[in-house]
Formats: structure tokens, C-alpha cells, sequence
């Protein structure tokens, strides 16, 4: 497996104010899977994707991406496995507004170890012909792709995506999953998608349910479709 927790607890408080973000969460994701992770307002996802992701600290169990046990690492370690190994997409697409798409990407490119080539990547998103364009010269789903090569670039082995499809139309939606889904087929890089929107997991290789902090389902998905099937 290339993604394993296990009991993986993250809590918050004392007594009977105690609340567990994450209760003993336990699952594997498969390198190259597409993996959705389901669940109610204040389940835990986004909790488990920082755990992911290295942005926070867990208070038990232990977390092991690729050859690396994230579990104990300090601040520093943490800083690296971000830097080195890890591609974030979120419902807000941060792009700095002063610098045009290409340069937004460039930035990263420019402190990652093995990025890939910044042409074949605004070309596998469909956005080559806007690289000199300023993000507010791009409608939401445009900027929501960049956002996407941005975390690309640096040739992550893990792309987290937090409700990546949240601020968009349903049209700008399918576009965004279809260039997911196609950088994964290009990259096979394995991608964890939390989202609270249940269609979305019919494009996945497996689906994981969370409800207060424990993972109720990990099933793989045998009827896997494309993102262009999907009715959002």
C-alpha cells in the first residue's frame, strides 16, 4: 500500500469538552488510485487530509506515505515531506494576482527538486494559450486549473484536493474532475479528493466513508466511470 493509517487520532480539548476530529481512523489507498473521501460536515475529512498532508500533528497512531513514516516527524521533516512529496488543491485557489498563470506556476517549479516541464503541463490542463494571462482575466473553473498545475508542477507522488469543485458551476466542475482524472492517468499520481458531494466517488478507484472521525467504508469502486459520465 502506498498510503497507510492506522489508529490515527486527532483530538481536541479536555474532559467533557473532549473532541475527537479523528477516533482510531484506520485505511490504505493503493499508489496511483484515485481515492474520494465522503462524508458529513464535521466528520473528519479535512482533519485526515491535513494529517495527510503533514499540516498538523497527530496525537496517536502513525501515518506512512511511499517510504516515508510521517508520524514523528517535527516541523522541519514536515516542511520537507510537504516540499518534496505533496501537491495541495483547495476550494480557494490562492493564486497571487499579480503574477500571470505561468509565473504563478513558475514559483513553485523554482523551489521543487524534479518538477516537471511547465509547457506539458499547461498543455495536459488545456491552459497553454492563457499563460500570460492574470488570474482575474480567468473565470473560476480556469483558475481552479491552474491551481491544479500549480501543485502539479513539483511532481508530487500525493495530490490532496480539499472540495476542489466547492466554488465552481456544474460545468466548471466536470472540467476540473476531467483534468484530474487525466493528470492521473498521465502521472499516476495518487489522488485523495474530500468533498461532500456524493457523485463525484463514482469516478474513483476507491471510496472511503468517515462519520465522527472513524471510517465507516473503505471499498474499492467496481463501477468506476469517467468524470465525463458524472451527473454533479
Amino acid at each position: 500500500m502506498f498510503v497507510t493509517l492506522k489508529n490515527v487520532t486527532k483530538k481536541y480539548g479536555e474532559g467533557e469538552s473532549l473532541v475527537y476530529a479523528l477516533d482510531h481512523a484506520s485505511l490504505e489507498i493503493e499508489k496511483g488510485e484515485i481515492c474520494v473521501i465522503l462524508g458529513p460536515s464535521g466528520s473528519g475529512k479535512s482533519t485526515m487530509l491535513n494529517m495527510l498532508g503533514g499540516l498538523d500533528h497527530l496525537d496517536e497512531g502513525e501515518i506512512i506515505v511511499g517510504d516515508r513514516n510521517i508520524s514523528g516527524y517535527r516541523s522541519k521533516k514536515l516542511t520537507e515531506y510537504r516540499k518534496e512529496d505533496v501537491g495541495f488543491v483547495f476550494q480557494f485557489y490562492n493564486l497571487i494576482p499579480d503574477l500571470t498563470v505561468e509565473e504563478n506556476i513558475q514559483v513553485v517549479s523554482d523551489i521543487s527538486e524534479n518538477p516537471l516541464d511547465i509547457k506539458e503541463v499547461l498543455e495536459a490542463m488545456g491552459m497553454e494559450k492563457y499563460r500570460y494571462r492574470f488570474p482575474r482575466e480567468l473565470s473560476g473553473g480556469q483558475q481552479q486549473r491552474v491551481a491544479i498545475a500549480r501543485a502539479l508542477i513539483k511532481n508530487p507522488k500525493l495530490l490532496l484536493c480539499d472540495e476542489l469543485t466547492g466554488a465552481l458551476d456544474t460545468k466548471s466542475s466536470k472540467s476540473v474532475l476531467e483534468f484530474i482524472e487525466k493528470i492521473n492517468q498521465l502521472y499516476q499520481t495518487t489522488t485523495v479528493i474530500i468533498t461532500h458531494n456524493e457523485a463525484i466517488a463514482q469516478m474513483a478507484d476507491r471510496v472511503i466513508y468517515i462519520k465522527d472521525g472513524k471510517v465507516q467504508e473503505n471499498r474499492i469502486n467496481e463501477q468506476k466511470k469517467s468524470a465525463t459520465e458524472l451527473e454533479l
